[in-house]
């Protein structure tokens, strides 16, 4: 009887119920809107950095992220290949081999990095193919050729068809020397990576370091970022004990650390938000309680117990906070969904910026039910614990005082 009594009347004022879960909405539909594009950038964020480079997770020999030498390399084996396929979420498998040289062109030398590749599963990660702006990619893991990043051809003077002489340490001590003919140059948008990078079929790796069947890492790109705390422990667990299985938040952890500082400061821009709306909230309560004022205490006088009639008030308000959440999510999901398609593109010195970061100048907007979820959830909470105040009210309410015209 208590719940129809309370979905009875908050139609029976039909312009203070709209006020109500107008403000209830518009809590919900500015706070998904927040969350949405903050944890959209920071899927970006990890997709750009960790799922176009290091990948979301990395296999080694135990102690390679420590001191990554080749010493610490591992040889191929077939064992780890069938632990891997067994994992559901896998997306692609990137085998790499590693390590520093002294790279030399036409008139100087520098440090660069040498990536050993399978030209073919290498695009399902850092895309090398993709960003390929001179000449041709390789087309095999055994060709003789390199693909080197832009800033490093510039340095060293490069073009395509130009021989690239490189000088280093092999595994165990060994002399690597070696000269390759430049098949194409790529863009690199990661500043650092762009000015030492050097892509080398892995066949060819290995002769030059004298690394025969070995890898320094296999980097796993996984389906969703999400599926990466079950897939690595899954690994672990499944792994001999002399191989390591890192993270992308493991190998990574300034990235990590600059997603939590983020999000500290868009929580406390959130607590401002529920702030302001809240105080919207109570206002509009306090209206609505002090309107039915002669009302409550007519009814307390007729014989209604204080209990019941707070509990009549609290779900009334409970009434009009669902409403308003419900219209939050339905307002609120068409909005991201639409810049989770087509995200906001920026221009100016902004993107310029953001692309030294290696990341693209957008701010996505992420579509998880989990975030229309919470945001609704908190702003009815907030609004259930708003609505106490009448339920006080009521069983503080002087009668005599009430009905008084």
């Amino acid at each position: 009887m208590i719940v129809k009594l309370a979905w009875r009347n908050i139609w029976r004022n039909k312009r203070r119920t709209f006020i109500t879960a107008f403000s209830v909405m518009l809590a919900v539909f500015l706070s998904v809107l927040t969350r949405s594009m903050q944890f959209g950038s920071y899927d970006k964020m990890i997709q750009n950095i960790a799922g176009t480079f290091t990948g979301y997770i990395q296999i080694h020999q135990k102690g390679y992220w420590d001191e990554q030498t080749l010493n610490n390399s591992f040889a191929q084996d077939d064992s780890v290949d069938h632990v891997v396929a067994r994992q559901t979420g896998i997306k692609a498998v990137v085998p790499r081999l590693q390590s520093y040289v002294l790279a030399s062109g036409t008139k100087s030398s520098r440090a660069a990095f040498v990536l050993g590749i399978d030209p073919k599963a290498e695009n399902d990660l850092s895309e090398p193919q993709k960003r390929l702006i001179k000449g041709q990619y390789l087309t095999s893991d055994n060709e003789d050729g390199v693909i080197i990043a832009q800033g490093l051809a510039d340095q060293l003077q490069l073009s395509v068809k130009d021989t690239l002489v490189l000088l280093g340490q092999g595994y165990h001590g060994q002399s690597a020397a070696g000269k390759y003919p430049v098949k194409g140059i790529v863009n690199i948008p990661q500043p650092d990576l762009n000015q030492v990078l050097i892509y080398l079929p892995i066949q060819q790796a290995r002769v030059l370091f004298g690394a025969y069947n070995r890898l320094t890492a296999i980097a796993l790109v996984l389906q969703k970022a999400d599926m990466v705390p079950q897939v690595t422990k899954n690994l672990r667990s499944e792994l001999p004990s002399h191989y390591e299985v890192m993270d992308w938040q493991k190998m990574m952890p300034e990235l990590v650390q600059a997603i939590q500082a983020d999000n500290a400061g868009g929580l406390i821009m959130l607590m401002v938000l529920y702030m302001i709306v809240g105080f919207g909230i109570l206002g509009t309560i306090l209206m609505m309680t002090a309107e039915r004022k002669y009302e409550l205490g007519i009814m307390i006088a007729v014989g209604m117990h204080r209990f019941k009639l707070g509990l009549n008030i609290l779900i009334e308000s409970l009434f009009m906070a669902l409403i308003g959440a419900l219209a939050g999510i339905l307002i609120s999901l068409p909005v991201i969904w639409y810049f989770h398609l087509h995200p906001i593109y920026l221009t100016g010195d902004l993107a310029r910026g953001i692309k030294t970061f290696g990341m693209e100048p957008i701010i996505p907007f992420s579509v998880d039910p989990l975030i229309l979820i919470d945001q609704a959830l908190i702003v009815f909470g907030m609004t259930g614990i708003i609505a106490l105040y009448p339920v006080w009210y009521t069983f503080r309410l002087k009668v005599n005082t009430a009905i008084r015209p």
